[in-house]
């Protein structure tokens, strides 16, 4: 992570990372309600009038405090199990750890199914590291933001609204809608609201900025017709402060396989989503969906039944398959395997398969 709190251009890897981890497609951004409640909630503190792209000019340019915290990943989607999509995106709750030192290293750990996987930046190398399959992956800084489309990178409220904001800014309508204490710090409530010419599933997109250091500290989803958030990443305690040196340095363990990129073979490398699958984006802004081509075996034949079952069955110049919509989610599987998914009206999902 070159550092998950550096502002991030407008690239297509960046719209992966965020809408797979979104929406499976919804934005970015990237996973997450059964909300947990931040300490003091109910406070709303008194904070100094600040204009909304004041705050956004500030949040795209600050850089975080030595600190470490605890982060709430909360979803409730609706999506069931689908193939190619990391287990955050499922409904229910995930809890992950980091860490910065203040000067551009840090620390990202997050479960994973049967262990954990662990990001550390040391200032000069990015090393990810896989528990269950014990795999060790050495990256320069640059390597690593090419091949950043693992979703849980983006499992940071900090990195996930910088690339929400990236992703959505220029369609959106933003505003300032009072303030919130959130693990215990004064926030502004930055609130993102599609464009009227946007086809999105969304109401808003809510950010906590911390009032202090300009950092995000929580990201929520609100779909229409509900106050409820449908997907909400956010710090449920922070401490700013001095960290040990020892985090940020990572030495694999005695038996890991330990591997490192061959720059000529990737000259044309794309990033990853979910285990090697190469996602193409169609779109942009608040209607971008991804479009995944799921490789032969991915759905095991003893599966398809199941998916049989899933959604109602739709059908175009584009092919067949089935459609799976919730309040701000829509997904179709195609029979021959594919699926595109976005926070978008089963329209715009036709129309980017039929391109």
């Amino acid at each position: 992570m070159v550092s998950l709190m550096t502002a991030m251009t407008a690239t297509n890897r960046n719209k992966v990372v965020l809408v797979s981890a979104f929406t499976a497609a919804a934005l970015g951004v990237a996973g997450l309600a059964a909300l947990a409640i931040p300490a003091g909630a109910g406070e709303q503190p008194t904070l100094p009038d600040i204009s909304a792209e004041e705050l956004v000019s500030s949040v795209l340019s600050a850089q975080p405090p030595a600190m470490d915290g605890s982060i709430h990943v909360a979803n409730a989607l609706g999506l069931p199990p689908l193939p190619g999509l990391p287990r955050q995106l499922i409904n229910g709750s995930s809890e992950a750890r980091i860490w910065f030192d203040g000067d551009g290293r840090s620390r990202l750990a997050l479960p994973s199914q049967h262990g954990e996987q662990i990001l550390v930046h040391d200032g000069t190398t990015v090393w990810r590291w896989d528990s269950t399959a014990r795999t060790a992956t050495k990256l320069t800084p640059s390597e690593h933001a090419e091949r950043s489309g693992h979703a849980g990178e983006a499992f940071d409220p900090a990195t996930a609204a910088r690339q929400l904001l990236d992703l959505v800014r220029p369609t959106s309508t933003i505003a300032i809608d009072g303030t919130a204490m959130v693990a215990d710090r004064p926030a502004y409530e930055l609130v993102l609201s599609p464009a009227p010419t946007e086809r999105s599933l969304l109401r808003e997109v809510r950010i906590a900025v911390d009032s202090e250091f300009r950092m995000p500290l929580r990201v929520e989803a609100l779909g229409n017709g509900s106050n409820d958030p449908v997907f909400s990443v956010g710090f449920d305690q922070l401490s700013v402060g001095p960290q040990d040196a020892s985090l940020f340095r990572f030495e694999p363990p005695t038996g890991a396989k330990v591997t490192e990129p061959d720059a000529e073979a990737d000259a044309d490398h794309r990033p990853d989503f979910a285990g090697g699958i190469q996602p193409t984006v169609v779109g942009d802004g608040w209607d971008t969906v991804v479009v995944l081509k799921l490789p032969a075996g991915t759905i095991p034949e003893g599966s398809r039944g199941f998916l049989d079952q899933l959604g109602t069955p739709v059908s175009g110049a584009w092919g067949s398959g089935r459609l799976i919509s919730t309040a701000v989610v829509s997904a179709i599987l195609t029979q021959d395997g594919r699926v595109a998914a976005g926070a978008v009206p089963q329209q715009v999902l036709i129309e980017a398969l039929s391109r």
